[in-house]
């Protein structure tokens, strides 16, 4: 199959991943923090989210469940939420805190 959209890709995006050299997804997510933190990680509505952003506010989130709510690493909560910036930083603030959906 013909990958058409790779060439939509920017020039510093790879068009591969090895998925072998991270344990999780967050591990992958703050790789990507530390290579890229100026770089926009999501645009939506004409707004731009860096890396650096989606970092800061998705610890802030991750604090949020685990300091106020007291969900602990293991507890299961679901994210219904619109396809929105909103939704990258509560899944990557869950996933920090260690939470499963």
């Amino acid at each position: 199959m013909e990958k058409i959209w790779l060439n939509n890709y920017p020039p510093y995006s790879p068009k591969t991943i090895e998925t072998d050299q991270y344990e999780s997804l967050v591990e992958m997510f703050e790789a990507a923090i530390q290579r890229h933190p100026d770089i926009p990680a999501y645009i939506n509505m004409g707004q731009v989210l860096t890396f650096r952003k989606l970092e800061e506010r998705s610890r802030s989130f991750a604090a949020y469940l685990q300091n106020e709510l007291r969900l602990k690493k293991g507890d299961r909560i679901a994210l219904m939420m619109p396809n929105l910036l909103q939704y990258p930083i509560a899944l990557f603030g869950a996933l920090r805190a260690g939470l499963v959906w």
